[in-house]
């Protein structure tokens, strides 16, 4: 069995509970692997570096990423088409990616050993654009969402899109966010998109914060392809892939579609995506005392 470790954040919280995850491995003979800098905070012998996805052993059985929902969306750098299942472990805030708390490491670190536990694909985005774009074609990839937006102006832009090349809308907007099941839970539904159950075979388009209040959001197919076009008065507009921010020259063709390699989470019986709802979002809950 061999083992990946990963996190963006150093705070102190989050170190303890990597250095917990390494020791309880060290000790059962685990082949570990902890990404570059983070191994420079919490350093140990005869644990190995890796710095990119290269260097990922195609054998890890279980990929740790330890902080908050921003670092399992970085975590795909690393995983990228290789489908190695990944665990996130919250140190953050909301969790919705990273669902495993730290009072139950212990618990789940004997689980991961002992193989208790469940598998789940999550549909993956991935893009094109033209004229390309460098950075892009390296890593055309996002879990969450691709989103087009406005970029330093206060005017809405101009969103032309298309559906398997047929003629959808013209969102007059700030911007137009296209979203996983995954990413239901993130930007899309904090402008107003729905919640997606993860197993669900489909796609939403999120208008934020639309000029013409008739535009709502759209849910279709996975299996299509989205295109946008965008116009505005700057030379360029804001393109982002979950936490990734990239300026984009106006009237870029963007084309998005799902990805042929899903990412693959690795998921306690204890957690379901439905005990998440309810814990993050209080439902069922009285907060009137």
């Amino acid at each position: 069995m061999k083992v990946a470790v990963y996190s963006s954040v150093y705070d102190h919280a989050t170190l303890e509970i990597v250095s917990r995850i390494i020791t309880f491995f060290i000790q059962k003979n685990v082949a570990l692997q902890v990404e570059k800098e983070l191994l420079k905070h919490t350093p140990q012998k005869g644990v190995s570096a890796f710095e990119s996805h290269k260097d990922i052993s195609p054998e890890t059985a279980v990929f740790f990423a330890v902080g908050g929902d921003g670092t399992v969306l970085r975590a795909l750098n690393f995983i990228r088409e290789s489908k190695i299942p990944l665990i996130g472990i919250n140190t953050g805030r909301l969790g919705f990616l990273a669902t495993i708390q730290p009072n139950e490491i212990d618990a789940c670190l004997n689980d991961i050993l002992s193989k208790n536990y469940t598998t789940e694909e999550r549909s993956v985005l991935e893009i094109k654009t033209v004229p390309p774009h460098p950075e892009l074609e390296a890593f055309p990839l996002a879990l969450n969402e691709i989103s087009v937006a406005r970029e330093n102006t206060t005017s809405m832009i101009t969103i032309n899109t298309k559906i398997n090349g047929d003629y959808l809308n013209v969102y007059w907007a700030d911007g137009l966010v296209v979203a996983t099941p995954t990413g239901s839970t993130g930007y899309s539904l904090s402008s107003g998109g729905p919640i997606i159950a993860p197993e669900s075979k489909s796609l939403v388009l999120t208008p934020i914060a639309p000029h013409n209040l008739n535009a709502r959001p759209l849910v279709v197919a996975d299996d299509v392809e989205i295109e946008t076009q965008v116009e505005g008065r700057g030379n360029t507009h804001s393109l982002s892939l979950d936490t990734r921010l990239f300026s984009i020259p106006m009237n870029s063709r963007i084309q998005i579609k799902k990805a042929s390699c899903p990412m693959v989470f690795i998921r306690p019986k204890q957690h379901g995506f439905f005990d998440t709802l309810r814990n993050k979002l209080l439902w069922g809950q009285d907060k009137r005392n």
